[in-house]
Order: structure tokens, then C-alpha cells, then sequence
């Protein structure tokens, strides 16, 4: 990588950066393909000619995941009368009581955040799109959980005094500025509509509140169903497609609130560099993010185990950055059970903050990870009973609907105080989860001293690991097969489109020779 490069200076001289370490979350292809037929609604993924099951996910070409989330069939058309809670086209939930105000759970949610949308017209969908929230919230609808069971809070826009505890002046002049203009962009892959300004007001005014609502009592945890996500946003700059951080927003209401100690726990795919930068000399503050790293070389290049905090505050930033992609359930709850908790249960903080991006989970277009719904349960049921149970949640990333809203939904059913399904005991970490679980407690046990006999207990383990070789090529060849077509790295290049024409001809002419 170019280390004396800004990310600025990326996004503003791509020729200089390996197409195969690109920097950005996304790249859109150049230029469109005749032969495009339809993107699929479920993960964007271009398909051509007459097929209707998505070559990716498998999502049918007509789904029904936007009326009824993850709940709907994937593979066929869905009739709608047998479902009693359905979505609007514009977002609307529908047929359903009103939530239940004596609820302990609340849910932040406000349509307005569904205008916030890119405008120009490229040759493949955008991935932060409104349907992520349409998808969540009808899978919410449809299992009578939101309308329902948790109680909705009013929604309101941050105000610029909020804002000024978490980003300079000029950052919140620039966002508030793209009202001004029909269609703009920060950066090559974070854009901006004439609503956009509001929409990350109303996120972040909405995490406020839900941080003040559960720290003063009056609602026991929460959820925070909002775009644009935040946590990429830093002090001075809008950037991965994101332009408040609403994580931190949250944690310093928590503190106004009366919170002395804020965790952040932070599993979105990629590592949360805004967050990290706000709070990096911070020690009321425990900021500790699960992400791929490998050595810089996945966006946003930041996130190294050894980066720790500064001034005074080190340990109080804590990375777990992982070596490769394919990383499942196992590697992120043994990370849990031998660095999160030990360092959360150290600090015992007043009020926990989960960073809850599902671009981990598997199916993803950009993680190309591999973590499940009951993964993402345990991880919540685990950070509980942290802070007397005063848990919030914020959506940050995930790009593939069904992964996204059968996750969030996992999520949102153990803050209800449902149990997850599965155990955690006996977890077996891949060899790259332990070493980098490791490695990262090598580094924090000089600011942590309760990790030192987890440290003790891996180094024994780590001694006596076996490791099937021909196994694991043979597990890395089949993530390579179920990870996304090269061009989402490679956005400026037409070899995956030229792949899929050629093997487009090859079925249409089987078909004709019958």
C-alpha cells in the first residue's frame, strides 16, 4: 500500500492504488453492459439473459424480500394475502397495531431516512440504498415484532450544538450544504442528495435519543434502524458512505445522560476509523472493533491491532483486525469470549454502544465473510448483561437484504429477551481467528492485566493446534466460490462481464441444440 498517501489522496489519484488492494468500499463499473438483463433486489448483483434465480444469492428476479424481509421465499414469487404486516413501497409499515408502549425494547425508525438515495445514474445500483432499511423493517413488520412488540420513539434532527461535541464546524457545514444541491458526493462512493443532510440528522438525533431513553431508564435497550450509517465519519470528513457518526453522537449523549464510562463495540466488516479517530484520546471510552484488515489492504486500511489510543489513553482503543475473509461465527465469539469481554468486564462501563454493521454476515457483496444470524444473537446476548443490560444498537453496514434483516431481526428478538439458539461453549477458532485473537492480546496485556490468563490459555492451545492444510485450501476454495464476482473489487474492469456472456451464450445455445 502507499503509506505516505491521505485516503484523500486515494480517492483522488486511483491510478496510483493496485486495482486488487483498491480502497474503496465500492467501485462502480465504468460503463454499462448492453447485455445486462436485471439487478437483483436482494444483493445488486448484475444478471443477463432470461434466468430468474439471482447467480449470486439466488434471490428470485420478482422477490418479495422489500414487502415481507427475510421471511419471504427466495426462490419463487410470493403471494401477499397471507401476510398480515406488509411494507410499502415508500417504507411504510402497515397493518399492525401500534407498538406496545410499556415495551422495554425501543426502535428508532423514520422514513424521511429513506430520501436519502443516489440520484446519478451509474451502471450497477449503489449498495447503501433505502431498501436496506425496507427490508429490515418488513421483515420487523411481518413477524409482528416492530409494530408490535417494541415501542417506537418520536424522531428528531440532531442539532448543530449535538453535533459540534463529535465533528468540527466545517464538517457540519459541508453535510448541511448538500441540501443546496440535487445531487453531490464526498467522496467517489459516498454521495448526497438534497435529503441526505436531513436524513443523517434524523440518525443521528435518533441515537441520541435512544442512548438518553435507556441510560435514564425509561426503555431497558434499543435499536437503532437508521441511514446513513456513521461510523466511518471522523472528526473533519464524510467518507464510506458515511457522513455523521452515530455511534459517537450516542455516546457522548449517553454521558451527558450521566454515563461516566461508554463501551463501543464495533463488528461492522470494516474498521470503524471515525470512531477510532474521535475517541482516540478519549479514556471515558472503550472502542473495540472486529474487521478485516489484512495488513491495511481492505478498506479503510485502518484498524491494526497496534493502534491502541494515544495520550494518555492507550488500551482504551482495541482492534481485532482479522487476516483473511471467510471469518464465521467461531473466530468472532472465541474473539468475544478471550478479548471483548475480559477488557469490557475490566472496564465496566455504564452503557454499551454495538456498532452493529451485518456486512460480516454471510452473503454479503463486500465482507465476503461468514457470520449467521444465531452468531450475531450470541454476540448481542453476550454484551447483555454489560452495563446492567443498558444496550444499544446501531446499524451501520450489510448490503445483501436477506442477510441484513434476518440478522438484525436475531438481534432485536435477544434484546426482547428472547435466547439465542445455540451454544457457545467449546468454540474452535480457524488458525488465523487464534492467531490473530493472539496477537491482540500480546498487545493489550500491557494495558489490560485480566487477559493475561486467556493469553496464558492460548499459547498452550496455540502450541498444540492441529491444522489440516489440504482442509483449509480446500474450506478457502469454497469461500472463494460463494464471495462476490471479482468486478466489486475491480469495478473499472469487464473480465466478470465477459465471463458471464460467454457462459450467457454457452446455456443459450444448449437450449436451442434441444
Amino acid at each position: 500500500m502507499h503509506g505516505d498517501l491521505t485516503f484523500q489522496d486515494m480517492y483522488n489519484n486511483m491510478e496510483l492504488v493496485e486495482d486488487e488492494d483498491d480502497d474503496s468500499d465500492w467501485e462502480p463499473v465504468a460503463e454499462p453492459v448492453e447485455m445486462i438483463s436485471w439487478f437483483c433486489t436482494n444483493c445488486t448483483m448484475v444478471n443477463l439473459g432470461d434466468i430468474v434465480h439471482c447467480d449470486l444469492c439466488g434471490e428470485h428476479k420478482t422477490s418479495g424480500i422489500l414487502k415481507h424481509g427475510f421471511l419471504a421465499s427466495s426462490k419463487f414469487p410470493q403471494e401477499d394475502s397471507h401476510i398480515d404486516g406488509k411494507i410499502e413501497a415508500n417504507g411504510n409499515v402497515i397493518g399492525f397495531q401500534q407498538s406496545a408502549l410499556s415495551s422495554p425494547t425501543a426502535v428508532g425508525f423514520d422514513e424521511r431516512m429513506l430520501l436519502h438515495s443516489e440520484i446519478e445514474m451509474k451502471s450497477h445500483p449503489h449498495p447503501e440504498r433505502p431498501d436496506r432499511l425496507r427490508a429490515i423493517a418488513a421483515s420487523l413488520a411481518t413477524a409482528g415484532i416492530f409494530p408490535g412488540r417494541c415501542q417506537a420513539i418520536a424522531a428528531r434532527e440532531i442539532t448543530r450544538e449535538e453535533l459540534e461535541r463529535v465533528h468540527s464546524m466545517e464538517h457540519i457545514q459541508t453535510v448541511d450544504f448538500t441540501a443546496n444541491i440535487f445531487s453531490s458526493y464526498f467522496t467517489p462512493d459516498t454521495y448526497a442528495n438534497e435529503h441526505s443532510a436531513r436524513a443523517a440528522r434524523l440518525a443521528a438525533g435518533l441515537c441520541a435519543d435512544l442512548a438518553s431513553a435507556i441510560f435514564s431508564g425509561r426503555a431497558k435497550n434499543g435499536f437503532a434502524l437508521v441511514r446513513p450509517p456513521g461510523h466511518h465519519a471522523g472528526v473533519k470528513q464524510a467518507m464510506g458512505f458515511c457522513l455523521h457518526n452515530n455511534a459517537a453522537v450516542a455516546a457522548l449523549a449517553a454521558q451527558v445522560a450521566g454515563a461516566k464510562r461508554v463501551l463501543i463495540v464495533d463488528w461492522d466488516v470494516h474498521h470503524g476509523n471515525g470512531t477510532q479517530e474521535i475517541f482516540d484520546d478519549n479514556k471515558s471510552v472503550l472502542y473495540v472493533s472486529l474487521h478485516r484488515h489484512e495488513d491495511g489492504k481492505f478498506y479503510p486500511g485502518t484498524g491494526a491491532a497496534s493502534e491502541v489510543g494515544s495520550k494518555g489513553a492507550e488500551g482504551y482503543c482495541v482492534n481485532i483486525p482479522w487476516s483473511c475473509g471467510g471469518v464465521g461465527d467461531n473466530d468472532y465469539i472465541f474473539a468475544f469470549q478471550h478479548v471483548v469481554l475480559p477488557i469490557a468486564t475490566e472496564f465496566a462501563p455504564d452503557f454499551t454502544i454495538i456498532s452493529a454493521g451485518f456486512d460480516a454476515a454471510r452473503g454479503d457483496p463486500l465482507g465476503h465473510c461468514d457470520v449467521t444470524p444465531v452468531g450475531y444473537a450470541q454476540m448481542t446476548d453476550m454484551l447483555s448483561n454489560i452495563s446492567g443490560g443498558k444496550l444499544l444498537v446501531i446499524l451501520e453496514g450489510g448490503y445483501n437484504l436477506r442477510s441484513i434483516s434476518s440478522s438484525a431481526t436475531a438481534v432485536i428478538k435477544v434484546l426482547l429477551g428472547e435466547n439465542p439458539s445455540a451454544e457457545v461453549a467449546d468454540i474452535a477458532p480457524s488458525r488465523a481467528g487464534l492467531q490473530t485473537v493472539m496477537e491482540v492480546l500480546k498487545i493489550q496485556n500491557d494495558f489490560w492485566p485480566g487477559v493475561g490468563a486467556s493469553l496464558t490459555q492460548l499459547q498452550s492451545l496455540w502450541e498444540g493446534f492441529s491444522y489440516d492444510d489440504k482442509a483449509a485450501e480446500k474450506g478457502h476454495k469454497m469461500r472463494r466460490r460463494a464471495e462476490a464476482p471479482v468486478w466489486w473489487k475491480w469495478g473499472r474492469k469487464r473480465l466478470l462481464y465477459h465471463h458471464f456472456i460467454t457462459r450467457h451464450l454457452r446455456a443459450k445455445r444448449k437450449r436451442e441444440q434441444k
